[in-house]
């Protein structure tokens, strides 16, 4: 038991680790950082189409070693959810092209502090949405984390940055998208998921990057091209691994060491060192998704002691 919590520390380490290196290459290939400046809307195509052919290629290695593709739910195969897929699959493209747009013109502190507001989204969406009650302390802690995302928009002098919104507007999208996920995951495998996912988004991608499509001359642009798909299906399957190893509740709170992960790519590939206002803003909105994720964690051991106590005879 004990490896088994070592194991998943160390996957959720390279996981956020991957994740914010995400960030990283959207950047560098946006910026003008390399001999290239690659649109937002080419890396989002990039992020599906070698993300599903990285997903492939495991499923596909997966059948060589005589190991089933993937795992079947508990109530056996179900046709796919083809629509509910479209929506996530949409949503999941939006946001990360919105992500994307936001890492080329922030710190990737502040990118990555901001996308840890999409708990808030998917909390305010639960209850709009499906009706769910939310008691006062999860307000408190939505507020909290709000309150640090205000920081990071940094409205000094009655402006504020439209870059930081793009990094709003992707929380929110991956909020929904989550709500989303949630459906599908009572009656979907996730290796079935991820390809279908993964298949769906380069389509998406491919439609909405043809107009700004160019071959890169550049061998460094094909490798992070390549690499921003590779590396975040890379991530998704250390997370699910680690989902396997260890409760739900333990891995959550190590999501947010991918602020670390950023703001050490940012000094040390960019030299740009986080500001009082970045370190504040992200510590502001870690607190609240911390104070979150523990009356998340109270809350299903509160639900497990009632279903026990009312399970005996």
């Amino acid at each position: 038991m004990r490896s088994q919590i070592l194991i998943a520390v160390a996957l959720m380490l390279g996981c956020t680790l991957l994740v914010a290196a995400t960030t990283l290459f959207a950047k560098a290939l946006g910026n003008g950082a390399l001999a290239e400046v690659v649109p937002a809307l080419m890396v989002s195509q990039a992020r599906f189409v070698f993300g599903f052919l990285s997903v492939a290629l495991v499923l596909v290695l997966r059948r060589a070693a005589g190991r089933p593709a993937w795992v079947e739910p508990a109530g056996g195969a179900r046709p796919p959810q083809w629509g509910m897929h479209a929506l996530r699959t949409s949503l999941g493209w939006l946001g990360g092209f919105l992500m994307f747009s936001a890492a080329v013109r922030l710190p990737l502190a502040d990118a990555n502090a901001l996308s840890f507001v999409s708990p808030v989204a998917t909390m305010l969406f639960a209850v709009l949405l499906l009706g769910e009650r939310v008691g006062p302390w999860r307000w408190l802690a939505a507020g909290i984390a709000l309150a640090g995302a205000l920081v990071l928009l940094r409205p000094g002098a009655g402006i504020i940055q439209p870059a930081a919104l793009l990094a709003l507007g992707a929380a929110a999208t991956m909020g929904l998208e989550a709500i989303v996920i949630k459906r599908l995951a009572t009656t979907e495998p996730p290796g079935r998921t991820m390809l279908i996912n993964n298949g769906m988004g380069a389509l998406i991608g491919c439609v909405m990057a043809a107009p700004v499509f160019y071959w890169p001359s550049d061998a460094t642009v094909w490798l992070l091209l390549v690499a921003i798909g590779s590396v975040m299906v890379a991530a998704q399957v250390m997370y699910l691994t680690a989902n396997q190893l260890a409760d739900a509740s333990f891995v959550a709170p190590f999501w947010y060491l991918s602020l670390v992960w950023a703001a050490a790519y940012d000094i040390v590939i960019f030299g740009l060192w986080p500001d009082r206002i970045s370190v504040s803003g992200a510590v502001i909105i870690a607190a609240g998704g911390l104070l979150m994720t523990w009356r998340e964690i109270r809350a299903r051991r509160l639900h497990a002691a009632l279903a026990g106590v009312n399970a005996r005879p």
